[in-house]
């Protein structure tokens, strides 16, 4: 049996690496984890 290859265009290679650095970005400036200091004090 023969090995189906998938063409995936340029564009959408470029779109999910895009997407992806973006995410990278936006969670350094907004991290999702709560940091030790931000839990609020008893």
């Amino acid at each position: 049996m023969s090995e189906v290859v998938q063409f995936i265009p340029k564009r959408d290679l470029d779109r999910v690496r895009l997407i992806q650095e973006a995410r990278a970005i936006y969670e350094r400036i907004f991290p999702t984890e709560v940091l030790a200091s931000d839990e609020p004090r008893k």
